[in-house]
């Protein structure tokens, strides 16, 4: 009976003892510098770090190059390869509130990047380079490209129009919605415009010949 009992009580207590709390892995960050100039840190996912929930962070850098370093920087961290060396180095950080850099100290300005964290937030993203035309107009043609190819449809957004006007008797007119730009009849001439196109229908010809002509449209971006 008392062995009985004894067991009975072994069983309470076994089934009563919580299971050691298993805490969740850090999230991993992976940082590569060269060989060539190139620095980056990126998510687990491949994409570039650009934010950062605040926590605690393994990373992992690989350093190709003795010409350069990897250099973290910011709130709380400090960690650094050294630039004469090169190898995998595995650091453990907790990100903060904060705005982070990562440099190579041998070429600051060539080779960096940042990133925010927590509370703080990243900034937007910068506006898309300019879209890029070539018009040119001779004696007895006219014609607007987009590398190479014939322009018929475009997006709208800001272009960079280069003009080569080769004839004297001839002109490059480009009018449209919020547009109306063109180089002069009696002189050869080059011109670089920048235009922010808008949806419609555009023209552009000579003003003075009617065989010299072309249209495309313009179409809303997204």
């Amino acid at each position: 009976m008392l062995r009985t009992l004894l067991i009975f009580i072994l069983g309470v207590v076994a089934v009563s003892i919580p299971a050691a709390a298993t805490s969740a892995p850090n999230a991993t960050l992976t940082g590569v510098v060269g060989p060539a100039f190139s620095i980056s840190l990126k998510n687990a996912d491949g994409t570039g770090v650009r934010h950062l929930d605040a926590g605690t962070y393994d990373i992992t850098v690989t350093d190709n190059s003795i010409e350069h370093n990897f250099h973290l920087n910011g709130p709380g961290v400090d960690q650094f390869t050294e630039v004469a060396t090169m190898g995998t180095f595995n650091w453990t950080v907790t990100i903060i509130d904060g705005t982070y850099t990562f440099v190579c100290d041998a070429h600051p300005t060539l080779m960096k990047g940042s990133f925010t964290a927590g509370n703080v937030q990243p900034p937007p993203p910068p506006p898309p380079p300019p879209g890029k035309l070539s018009g040119k107009v001779t004696t007895k043609a006219i014609s607007l490209t987009s590398g190479g190819s014939k322009v018929r449809s475009l997006t709208a957004k800001k272009y960079k129009i280069t003009v080569s006007d080769t004839s004297k008797t001839q002109n490059f007119h480009l009018s449209g919605p919020g547009l109306n730009r063109k180089t002069g009849v009696a002189a050869k001439a080059k011109a670089t415009w920048t235009a922010t196109l808008k949806p419609g229908k555009y023209t552009y010809r000579s003003d003075k010949s009617r065989k010299l002509r072309g249209t495309f449209t313009v179409k809303a971006a997204g």
